[in-house]
């Protein structure tokens, strides 16, 4: 006879904190959000340690490599998507890797016989004020110039002036040879007052860019999240077909972290994938693993090497898999469970797994309650949509801007590899929707503002750190009057709108 679990699976929205007593040195300022990615043995550190507890997830409206970039400068790490060709993923991490490195490839180029009108085309699409003007066009061929906006007046010029007659020529150029350091470099911006160094290869093919803006950066993100080479961490997602060739290609790309992108982990796919890496790596490449709900698909994933495991079936605000497959749980529900079972994996072995909660993230306070209920940091996919740095099109919807964000189970995703179970190449129904997201701005502002939230509430339960708050956190379920009482409610809220009489 089936097994029959008679209580009703939570959501996040039916949980509140309760205050806890707050010292004097209980403040935001105070509050670290450091967490671990990767397991550990007792003792030990997480050999990947996060600044503050946020993944973005696998998702092609989300997590390419200018995301990447945007999430590591505030401590976070983002998981390119699989749902690509290996090489296109495997470019995606090198360019992530090589932006924080100080010495970035060029990814705005033109020829000698490009015009005005080619470079103005390539501002507006890049939104990159530095040009580079080399033989073929293309980031690693022979240096000819370099077009600044400095360079052009638009008036003066037409769209069609040559390139040729207004870049600033390779003669003229301050360089730096492949070979330099990055403090040498920054040395030559600043004592030639430049905003871009060129690094050239011994036979004159661009190599790199040193960019000023960098140097600025470093000191305006104070928890960056950077390898011991002093690039950004990364990471990437696989799936359990191609994992053979994929694999290798990420790696050598420099992937910090690898996960198996998947809607459902508790599988011997999973499990025959994880294998294939440890004996092939060994602990030498982390990989995170799921998605599961309860503590025996955690333990599942455990005993087959995961390194992290992600919790949630059906909670995405895109996905539709409980309403047409009738799978899942509640994810406050899933979180508590898993988490429980990793406290007891970890009494028992020694070995800590870090527990991802992905998916029913609402609202802001939703992140706080994940952590509270054990979760070491959450995967956010929406939430990181809505802004600048992902990659999906902004578009304009009766004055009001959004985001496209459409699920991997979406037909537009068409990420068979995702949902397949040994099938055709090909999703034979959907589980995911294709839908817009209000547009929120820059990933920085937004994070800060969340991040404050966290910290704050932190500081009201007396927690500064998360694992003192998850071990004194007390929640209490809410019910559905309370939740009413807990938004405005017996007042006319104000409208721009109206005017005083």
């Amino acid at each position: 006879m089936a097994t029959f679990i008679n209580e009703p699976s939570r959501t996040f929205n039916e949980y509140l904190l309760i205050p806890g007593y707050s010292s004097a040195e209980c403040i935001p300022a105070n509050v670290s959000l450091k967490t671990p990615l990767v397991k550990f043995k007792k003792g030990e550190q997480s050999s990947i340690t996060m600044n503050i507890p946020m993944v973005s997830a696998i998702m092609q409206a989300v997590s390419n490599d200018t995301l990447a970039v945007a999430l590591a400068k505030e401590g976070g790490v983002a998981f390119i998507y699989g749902a690509q060709s290996i090489e296109s993923e495997a470019e995606m991490v090198r360019r992530t890797k090589a932006y924080k490195a100080g010495f970035v490839q060029s990814d705005s180029n033109l020829s000698i016989n490009s015009t005005l009108k080619d470079v103005i085309a390539l501002k507006n699409k890049t939104g990159h004020t530095t040009v580079a003007v080399t033989e073929d066009g293309t980031s690693n061929s022979k240096l000819l110039g370099i077009v600044t906006s400095r360079d052009y007046r638009l008036s003066r010029m037409t769209e069609d002036t040559k390139v040729s007659e207004f870049m600033t020529p390779f003669e003229k150029l301050v360089y730096g040879k492949e070979g330099i350091t990055l403090s040498e470099a920054n040395d030559l911006l600043w004592n030639h007052k430049l905003n871009a160094l060129p690094i050239i290869s011994d036979d004159g093919r661009l190599a790199y860019f040193v960019f000023r803006k960098d140097y600025d950066n470093h000191k305006e993100y104070k928890d960056e999240l950077l390898d011991s080479s002093k690039r950004y961490v990364v990471g990437a997602g696989i799936n359990t077909r191609d994992y053979e060739q994929r694999v290798p290609a990420l790696v050598e790309a420099g992937a910090d972290v690898l996960c198996i992108d998947s809607s459902e982990g508790f599988s011997e796919w999973q499990k025959i994938t994880l294998g294939w890496i440890k004996e092939k790596y060994g602990e030498d490449v982390k990989v995170g693993a799921g998605n599961v709900v309860d503590a025996e698909g955690f333990r599942f994933l455990a005993d087959a090497g995961a390194d992290f495991v992600k919790v949630g079936i059906g909670g995405g605000s895109i996905c539709i898999t409980r309403e047409t497959k009738g799978i899942g749980r509640g994810q406050a529900t899933s979180v508590i469970e898993v988490c429980r079972e990793r406290d007891k994996y970890f009494e028992q072995t020694g070995v800590y797994i870090p527990v991802c909660s992905d998916g029913g993230i609402v609202y802001d306070h939703h992140i706080t309650l994940a952590l509270a209920m054990g979760a070491d940091f959450v995967m956010l996919g929406r939430y990181f949509a809505r802004f600048d740095e992902s990659p999906s099109d902004k578009v304009s919807i009766s004055g009001t801007y959004y985001k496209e964000y459409w699920g991997e189970g979406s037909a537009r995703a068409r990420n068979w590899q995702r949902y397949d179970l040994g099938g055709d190449k090909k999703l034979s129904f959907e589980e995911g929707v294709d839908s817009y997201v209000p547009y929120a701005g820059a990933l920085k502002d937004n994070v800060a503002i969340t991040l404050s939230k966290i910290r704050s509430t932190m500081c009201n339960c007396g927690s500064l750190n998360l694992n003192d708050f998850k071990k004194d956190a007390k929640l209490t379920l809410v019910s559905a009057t309370s939740i009413v009482e807990g938004s405005a409610h017996d007042v006319m809220k104000k409208d721009s709108s109206l005017t005083r009489v």
